[in-house]
């Protein structure tokens, strides 16, 4: 236990002297001393005060989050059985602690006390918001209820840690289980040069002869798109939709059958009428009706256009191939070609453009352009992989902002997708101003033998979209970590990110680095163009495709779900208004829906669009400024970037942008009106 690094005190996480058995222990210990930490509030006998009880609680267990945070950043990004099997330890002893403490009613009579004096108490906006913040994390918690229910409400919560954690070993596992392993050359035909040499490595890596394609996305999403075997493209496809939905040991059905019910469980437990009234309490929206009608106005506006847009991508594939009935696996492959009808666009003739290398100065130079960072890459810094990149972020005082972490490539040992994550929060104490420690994860197509890693346009926007929630956490200047940084409500989170994402679209951006890899080329104006042109290509369908999640995510989350016996049966009624592709009876949404049965997203899909209004209207006023202008950027960063959840996010909005968000501007931006 003593020469435990978990134990030590330490500045950045480190990484190389932490083994695997270090964790439980850690956690045991840093648990036991956080409960002392909250007893020493509890027997207190001064007369409770802001002081000795809010902000005595916000400062408890700094060092048991930077451990818990460390570890379920591993266990998402370089994970292994051993991980897996301590996370299924360590979930249900924090739910335990965490109860624990929100249902301790010596702390709640405390806190209380305070809270009945909130008004007279000369607090600031950000300690006003604080004391809210603890009160409501009691209330809503179970502090109110009687001993019997604050048990079931223990039992519940173990429950559903476990349950969560099950749910996306099993999609791990799927990923990787899977591979499409071909021999014969004719196999590839439409397949990019650079996607041949990438499964040709992955066999060699497998020991394995000719081409091996996986599930993972740098992989399956290009095949999908271009390979010309439709029979083959199906296998993909049905593969990839069926993840957690073979009624074997990796199913999924029953672990989202009996997450949805304890979520609803919970929500009645505590006085609500579902899992997302409880969860909108919180949130810009407020309440599942208005979720409901804001994203069936879009649907509205968003179905007509969608439908002309898969007749005219049906008639497309009927002229070019003959095909009668489009399937989902025809989906990327005919778009692809449409799109390199009317645009003479392909990500082939992008790529060359977007060496990640680039793109990566690309982002870290519009940041520099509109907040003053400047990004020094540096390797005295301890990293969980090879493939880490670690960062000091500066000023323009030369100032340290934050310690930025960036992990580009897939692996066995990561989940797909892209996230942003800390290992330690910004806070100001005792006069100091704590720097963050920000990492983003990525699976980008990985360098070959010939090529360094080239990016598809999606990758660009996808690497802009997590910056830009890096930014939120880089940028945080708040005085409590529990208000900093993207601690903020979860339909709010998304604008950082999705605001970002309008700078790969502006001709001065991609100037700044979207040059040819081997040339230096600076790519062609008339591609710029191009990607203009094409940003709304389909967007009915893309619109169509998001509000069809989060319809799902309402339906698994908006209503007493104890009626459901049949999770693919009850998806494909919650998909009944936005199908427009026949379904495919071999697969199941809900069972590899990790945003909602594993992360954060539950009963909070809709933010996505909800923040994309937010973001189409903020970016229009760096549209009419200059996407570059100082003051703009400065508003933004003051009153958006830097504030994390310190206000109302609406109050922040209106401060930045001086009026509520216009929603005319998303429909405007995607062509829908």
């Amino acid at each position: 236990m003593k020469n435990n690094p978990l134990l030590q005190p330490y500045n950045t996480a480190p990484f190389s002297k932490i083994e695997n058995a270090h964790f439980l222990p850690a956690i045991s210990k840093l648990i036991a001393e956080t409960k002392a930490e909250i007893d020493a509030i509890t027997s207190n006998t001064e007369t409770p005060t802001f002081k000795n009880t809010v902000e005595a609680l916000e400062n408890t267990g700094e060092q048991l989050d930077r451990a818990t945070s460390i570890f379920f950043n591993l266990n998402s990004a370089e994970t292994n059985d051993e991980i897996q099997k301590i996370a299924q330890e360590v979930s249900p002893m924090l739910t335990e602690f965490s109860n624990d403490m929100l249902l301790n009613e010596t702390l709640f009579e405390r806190i209380k006390t305070v809270y009945k004096q909130k008004d007279s108490l000369n607090l600031s906006e950000e300690q006003h918001m604080l004391l809210d913040k603890k009160y409501k994390a009691f209330s809503r918690n179970g502090a109110n209820l009687s001993d019997e229910k604050k048990t079931e409400l223990r039992k519940i919560d173990a429950e559903l840690s476990k349950l969560k954690l099950t749910f996306g070993e099993n999609i791990l596992a799927e990923t990787n289980k899977f591979e499409l392993h071909l021999t014969t050359k004719s196999d590839l035909s439409g397949l990019p040069e650079g996607v041949i040499e990438a499964a040709a490595q992955t066999a060699q890596e497998k020991g394995k002869d000719g081409w091996v394609f996986t599930l993972d996305y740098p992989s399956y999403v290009p095949f999908m798109t271009y390979a010309d075997n439709r029979e083959l493209r199906k296998k993909m496809a049905i593969a990839f939709g069926a993840k957690g939905f073979h009624n074997d040991e990796l199913d999924n059905q029953q672990n989202v059958l009996q997450i949805a019910n304890l979520r609803h469980k919970r929500a009645n437990l505590l006085g609500y009428k579902s899992h997302a009234h409880f969860v909108l309490e919180e949130r810009m929206a407020e309440t599942p009706e208005k979720v409901k009608s804001f994203l069936n106005e879009l649907l509205e506006k968003a179905k007509p256009a969608a439908q002309k847009e898969f007749d005219e991508l049906t008639t497309f594939a009927k002229e070019l191939d003959g095909i009668d009935h489009l399937e989902k696996w025809d989906g990327a492959y005919y778009s692809e070609k449409l799109k390199q009808k009317l645009f003479n666009l392909d990500d082939e003739k992008l790529k060359p453009y977007f060496e990640l290398k680039n793109v990566i100065n690309g982002v870290f130079t519009v940041a520099e352009k509109l907040y003053g960072l400047h990004f020094e890459e540096v390797h005295n810094i301890d990293k969980y992989h090879t493939d880490v990149k670690t960062y000091e972020v500066k000023d323009d005082e030369n100032e340290l902002v934050a310690i930025f972490y960036a992990d580009f490539h897939p692996r066995a040992g990561k989940r797909n997708g892209a996230w942003m994550t800390s290992y330690k929060p910004q806070q100001i104490k005792d006069g100091k101003n704590d720097r963050p420690h920000i990492s983003i994860v990525c699976n980008f197509t990985k360098p070959t033998a010939s090529k360094p890693s080239l990016l598809t346009f999606n990758e660009v926007t996808t690497l802009f979209h997590e910056f830009g929630h890096a930014l939120h956490g880089m940028l945080a200047n708040t005085h409590y970590p529990s208000l900093s940084g993207t601690s903020v409500y979860w339909d709010f989170v998304e604008l950082p990110s999705q605001i970002l994402e309008n700078w790969c679209y502006e001709k001065e951006t991609l100037e700044l680095f979207a040059k040819h890899y081997k040339s230096g080329e600076v790519i062609p104006m008339e591609y710029i163009e191009k990607i203009k042109d094409s940003a709304t290509f389909l967007e009915g369908m893309a619109t169509l495709r998001q509000l069809s999640f989060g319809m799902l995510d309402m339906a698994w989350h908006g209503s007493d779900p104890s009626g459901i016996a049949d999770v693919k049966a009850f998806e494909v009624a919650a998909f009944n208004d936005t199908q427009l592709y026949p379904d495919v009876k071999e697969n199941c949404m809900s069972t590899s829906f990790s945003h909602i049965f594993q992360g954060g997203y539950s009963a909070g899909y809709y933010s996505y669009k909800w923040a994309e209004v937010l973001d189409a209207d903020a970016f229009a006023l760096f549209k009419q400024e200059g996407i570059f202008n100082k003051k703009v950027a400065d508003r933004f960063k003051g009153f958006v970037l830097s504030q994390g959840g310190t206000l109302d996010p609406m109050e922040l909005y209106i401060k930045f942008r001086g009026q509520k968000p216009d929603p005319e501007a998303l429909l405007k931006r995607a062509g829908l009106v």
